[in-house]
């Protein structure tokens, strides 16, 4: 890897500084959270929540919340990989400037990394959708399990956002619980397919990305606009763009330099290249 003149060329955009990290899910399969439209999202199919169908329908979202209670013990559980903890130090050292991320794992605070825009939010909240109250999931779970004893051993499969299989009859018996401070609907502090990232967010990242000397885009297929956008603007301003993906993205036409490479091991020896001044 470090005779690939591509990783020689991220080498040098790094040691700049100045660098904005745009991550998505394939950051995170490493720690073992299987994303949606990489190799493990395609063997399973999965079929994300929508907005309105989780606020239309008291239906979906027991569904919603009888799967997700499962797989929460395996997005607590999960920690961060070489992948995050090589991101926070590069931050450390003073190279990354910013950091904004797709996921919602919490994982690139784990490995030490401060200032993290959450683009779509973080499964570590829940938020009431009549008063507004943010909370923990962990007081949320303590809620769930009271509600629901002896569930913790169902869980067989877990999805990016933390969903997991579970058989119609269970989920008909799940009991959904409600905001203790006014009653309303539950929803996790991200946000779903169909809904909208907040305006002041995204303006947050436009300038964080306008004001970059790189934009190294890890992990992400670009798939959807929420990300796709801020490498469409890194190019308006001339910020040249990096990525590093397992497999093609959408923003590969817009890219100084791609590899293909494993997260993990690309930004270890990206660490070793530096450290080498190479």
């Amino acid at each position: 890897m470090l005779a690939d003149p591509g990783f020689r060329l991220l080498a040098d955009l790094v040691a700049d500084g100045d660098v904005v990290v745009l991550s998505g899910a394939g950051l995170s399969t490493e720690s073992g959270i299987p994303d949606y439209r990489g190799e493990t999202g395609r063997r399973r199919r999965s079929r994300p929540m929508t907005y309105q169908t989780f606020v239309g329908s008291a239906a979906a979202r027991r569904r919603y919340w009888a799967r997700s209670h499962l797989g929460w013990q395996h997005i607590d559980r999960a920690a961060p990989n070489a992948g995050h903890r090589a991101v926070a130090e590069l931050q450390a050292r003073g190279l990354v400037t910013g950091i904004i991320t797709q996921n919602v794992d919490g994982l690139h605070q784990a490995a030490g990394a401060r200032g993290v825009v959450e683009l779509h939010g973080s499964l570590h909240r829940v938020r009431c959708l009549g008063c507004g109250e943010r909370t923990a999931r962990g007081e949320l779970d303590r809620r769930l399990r009271e509600a629901n004893p002896g569930w913790s051993a169902l869980a067989d499969e877990v999805n990016a956002d933390g969903d997991a299989a579970l058989a119609d009859e269970w989920i008909d018996s799940f009991r959904v619980v409600d905001c203790r401070s006014c009653g309303g609907v539950l929803k996790p502090d991200v946000v779903f397919f169909g809904e909208n990232v907040p305006r002041e967010r995204v303006r947050h990242c436009f300038a964080l990305t306008e004001g970059a000397g790189t934009l190294l885009v890890l992990g992400s297929s670009l798939t959807v606009a929420s990300g796709y956008r801020f490498v469409r603007r890194a190019v308006e301003h001339s910020v040249p763009v990096a990525i590093v993906n397992q497999g093609a993205t959408r923003g590969d036409p817009h890219a100084l330099l791609r590899l293909d490479a494993p997260l993990g091991a690309a930004l270890t020896a990206l660490l070793a290249a530096l450290d080498a001044h190479l």
